[in-house]
């Protein structure tokens, strides 16, 4: 585990996060009161945006205040599914790439949207090209280029190691670091027949491909199973968990009333 400090938009936290060498990590969706870009920039005309922060999100931001995140050597995660399922604003994956930042991508909110990330490349690399694709339709020349399925997945893995700080430790399979080993199955008829690495894991591949995964040398999961995990146990004390706290709130239940919330 590393400790890192979550925050909001806010300098004392910002600078008790530094006396203790933290990173930062900001939620920074525009519209919310306190929350948006422009709030960010206060704190950067005070000096205070550096390479230690790490905003997620950064929806709503005018292309000036997206490149200050680049110019002061700032860092940004996309979570792209949640941006656009909780109404935070277009997620800002061309803005990003127009100002020099190779975003790095997160989850979020786990009971609101899958946190897998094939679910976060995927959306990140399909958004980028509707974005481009409807440009291009309109009739605007000489567009940005298209992500490649390469690009995404170095967001997904490298990225997320430099954003955290940890590059040096994680993030590639170097001698010498930690790097997690995660092995796809290629066999299963989502990739038949199978022709790009690169392609299949981001356009075709879902968490039924991972077969294997070893953290720092100790493998937690084989053959498509965890390893060492009472699911049975986990599904009991999650469904008592869900059963209490609906039963606090009078929710009324239904997996199939479309009536109710979520569907």
């Amino acid at each position: 585990m590393t400790l890192a400090l979550g925050t909001a938009v806010n300098k004392d936290q910002w600078l008790l996060a530094r006396r203790f060498g933290l990173r930062i990590f900001t939620h920074v969706v525009g519209g919310n009161r306190g929350l948006g870009p422009e709030d960010v920039m206060k704190l950067g005309d005070e000096g205070l945006m550096g390479p230690d922060n790490v905003y997620i999100h950064f929806t709503n931001a005018t292309n000036d205040q997206m490149r200050r995140i680049k110019d002061t050597g700032g860092w940004l995660s996309i979570a792209c599914p949640i941006e656009m399922a909780m109404r935070h604003g277009m997620p800002p994956i061309q803005q990003a790439l127009d100002a020099g930042i190779r975003p790095s991508l997160s989850s979020d909110v786990e009971t609101t949207m899958a946190a897998d990330m094939f679910t976060q490349m995927r959306s990140v690399f399909t958004l980028q090209r509707a974005l481009l694709n409807d440009r291009s339709i309109k009739g605007e020349k000489d567009l940005p280029p298209l992500l490649s399925a390469r690009d995404v997945i170095e967001f997904a893995t490298l990225q997320g190691a430099r954003a955290d700080g940890m590059e040096a430790k994680v993030g590639t399979l170097t001698p010498n670091k930690e790097a997690d080993i995660v092995m796809l199955r290629t066999d299963l008829t989502n990739t038949l027949p199978f022709n790009s690495a690169y392609g299949a894991i981001v356009t075709a591949m879902d968490t039924s491909n991972v077969d294997t995964v070893i953290i720092a040398g100790k493998v937690l999961k084989r053959s498509g199973k965890l390893v060492g995990v009472d699911l049975d146990r986990v599904g009991r004390e999650a469904a008592a968990s869900r059963d209490y706290l609906v039963g606090k709130l009078g929710w009324p239940r239904s997996v199939i009333d479309t009536s109710l919330s979520g569907h």
